[in-house]
């Protein structure tokens, strides 16, 4: 599960919406606050603060943050005691679905993997779970669980 403290939600939204017609993408930085131990990342994760990060392809149907915007993301999560969980991005025709393109440039198991869709009039956000090119969509809160 994952809980998106409404700062979070709000700032994935201004920005999917701002980049449009690009692709937005972002980082995810929180404490993951409970899960069964044989199952790293199962829990849920509370995501106090979405990072903006510049896409590098600069493009409306692919995104990757820039290299530098992570190592920055990183670094200031490590500072604050948080740790990056995951990567958020915008769809700006499609639905809110991991696209082949999405699974295959999934780096970790154990990271939330958001997307804001703008196909239709209301931006739609979902989460998923990538592991091993299988998606499974996890559910969103709103506030703090």
């Amino acid at each position: 599960m994952l809980s998106l403290e409404r700062d979070a939600y709000l700032a994935m939204l201004s920005h999917a919406l701002g980049a449009y017609p690009e692709e937005a993408c972002g980082l995810l930085v929180g404490p993951v606050l409970a899960g069964p131990a044989d199952e790293p990342g199962a829990g849920v994760a509370r995501v106090v603060r979405a990072v903006r990060a510049r896409n590098e392809a600069a493009s409306a149907r692919v995104y990757t943050v820039h290299p530098l915007d992570l190592l920055r993301a990183d670094r200031e999560a490590q500072q604050a005691g948080a740790e990056l969980i995951g990567v958020y991005h915008s769809h700006t025709h499609t639905a809110a679905f991991p696209s082949p393109t999405d699974v295959a440039q999934a780096p970790d198991p154990s990271w939330h993997y958001v997307l804001v869709s703008l196909a239709a009039p209301e931006p739609v956000l979902r989460s998923y779970r990538i592991v091993d090119g299988k998606r499974t969509e996890e559910p969103v809160v709103l506030g703090i669980v």
